[in-house]
């Protein structure tokens, strides 16, 4: 299943995580249209001050979230190269796209629970270009995923 991924230094296939990533767009999409569908059934009459206290919160937690994300793969791009084991390049650099992209719709899900809470389609529509812009900077690189090729033959 993971054994698309080429081990030379040839240009790698990502079939497999740009699959993950459309599924991720594609859930974005899904929260969007649930609350377009459904916004009356779903929406919860939070007061405005909590829905600003809880609204910064998630604010926040989506700002952090990108810089944490690049070093969270950085170490896991890292731990990858040097990490003893049988699995190939391929499914460890796997691993570590689908962890930051996972990272990434998370914010998406900040701006459903929002709405649910009670706030507009703007914030949803904020929360959901956060993570698909995260989509993007979290794509899979063939730099990184060289890379790991690179230090696993070394340690051979």
């Amino acid at each position: 299943m993971f054994n698309n991924f080429h081990q030379s230094s040839a240009k790698p296939d990502f079939t497999v995580a740009w699959v993950i990533i459309a599924f991720m767009v594609l859930m974005q999409g899904v929260y969007i249209l649930v609350c377009h569908q459904f916004s009356t059934q779903i929406q919860q009459a939070l007061s405005m001050e909590q829905r600003i206290f809880i609204r910064t919160v998630f604010y926040v937690i989506a700002i952090t979230a990108f810089p944490l994300t690049t070093l969270l793969r950085y170490i896991l791009v890292r731990l990858n190269q040097t990490m003893p084991g049988n699995k190939s390049a391929a499914q460890r650099y796997l691993v570590t796209v689908v962890v930051a992209q996972a990272m990434m719709e998370s914010v998406g899900i900040l701006g459903f629970i929002m709405f649910v809470l009670g706030d507009d389609f703007n914030t949803l529509y904020i929360f959901s270009g956060l993570a698909v812009l995260g989509f993007f900077l979290q794509r899979p690189k063939p730099e990184e995923y060289d890379s790991i090729v690179e230090a696993l033959q070394n340690q051979q």
